[in-house]
């Protein structure tokens, strides 16, 4: 299993991304590590709002995934350098001023790989 430093790991969000939407909330994120695979998302955490695979979608070279979608048996390539947006719907979860955010995903290598950030609004 490899092991991926947290601080390489909170690289991946792109500060500034953050943004509220009716009812919920996107995100971007980059593939600066290199060639990788998700193959399941477990959640996306922003302050203390949970929202599960069923409220997350992945967008990237123009392809939605919805989070319940991607597994092993159909797991998103994301190349180095290229970008993906998060999006969360179901609940309000983005407060002025600094907001926490936390996403939990699977890689094939790695295992649970769990990202850690903070973005200002």
């Amino acid at each position: 299993m490899a092991i991926v430093p947290e601080f390489l790991i909170k690289r991946i969000y792109q500060k500034g991304s953050l943004k509220k939407i009716e009812n919920g909330a996107i995100l971007n994120l980059k593939n600066i590590l290199g060639p990788g695979v998700i193959s399941g998302f477990n959640y996306v955490k922003i302050n203390e709002i949970i929202f599960s695979p069923e409220d997350v979608t992945f967008t990237t070279n123009g392809i939605e995934y919805k989070g319940t979608e991607v597994s092993e048996a159909n797991p998103v390539v994301f190349r180095l350098g290229q970008v993906g947006t998060l999006t969360m719907t179901g609940q309000d979860c983005i407060i002025e001023g600094k907001n926490t955010i936390t996403i939990e995903a699977l890689n094939p290598e790695a295992g649970i790989v769990r990202l850690n950030a903070e973005d200002n609004i």
